[in-house]
């Protein structure tokens, strides 16, 4: 197997049989990473690192070149660093080595938990479960304030205020705050809205990874690109 070395936690997630055959893996404390790569008919191949993770996340370092800086890419945006031209289709695109060939990740067992929790997302869509209660900081008086998640119309008022840099407590739509208003007390900010139990910390009930209502196509930032693109595929 190749050269990774703890196994802990991460024994769990794939089996030495699983991997026996893909190279380059390295075992860590909480994730499994592999070599891979895109192919650009122009470029070339651009070789990276892929984590795997338990919860699902997939997070590729680039080696394309011993000076390249990009880290901590999503599939996508490593594809169209990568220059592929047909991008957009990263499961297609993006590749390991096994045997000591070449296969697309959808092919592959490392995609089982990203599937999982990707299904697991648009069952929860489905079934009409409403997302936990978040809080966003006033750039202003550096208070918390409460957004409630329960529709799309609410989950992009949210995004849309994390996404501001200088969000303050006056760009609340609904709710008529201003930086003299209280914080709301820690006793109160415990209870999110979960519908397994109202004092949740978080739990597969309330937190999202991404589905139809709190990620959208008209929106270029990187997550609902990534999204968007990998529900096309």
């Amino acid at each position: 197997m190749a050269n990774g070395e703890s196994v802990g936690v991460v024994a769990a997630i794939f089996s030495e049989d699983e991997l026996s055959e893909v190279s380059g893996v390295k075992r860590v404390a909480d994730y499994v990473e592999v070599t891979c790569g895109c192919t650009s008919h122009r470029y070339g191949d651009a070789v990276g690192r892929l984590r795997v993770f338990l919860n699902g996340y997939l997070e590729i370092t680039c080696e394309c070149t011993p000076g390249c800086q990009e880290d901590k890419l999503s599939p996508s945006a490593f594809e169209k660093h990568s220059g592929r031209e047909t991008a957009r289709k990263w499961k297609n695109n993006i590749w390991v080595i096994v045997k000591g060939e070449k296969v697309p990740l959808f092919k592959t067992v490392l995609l089982k938990y990203y599937n999982q929790v990707s299904k697991a997302a648009a069952l929860k869509s489905q079934s009409g479960r409403s997302h936990r209660d978040e809080f966003v900081r006033c750039t202003i008086c550096n208070k918390g304030r409460r957004f409630r998640l329960r529709s799309k119309e609410e989950c992009r008022i949210h995004h849309d205020a994390l996404a501001d840099a200088n969000w303050k407590c006056s760009d609340l739509k609904y709710d008529k705050i201003t930086c003299e208003d209280e914080e709301e007390r820690a006793s109160r900010r415990v209870y999110r809205g979960c519908t397994r139990s109202p004092t949740c910390q978080g739990c597969t009930s309330c937190v999202c990874f991404g589905c139809s209502i709190c990620r959208f196509s008209d929106c270029s930032c990187q997550t609902c690109t990534d999204f968007t693109s990998n529900a096309k595929v």
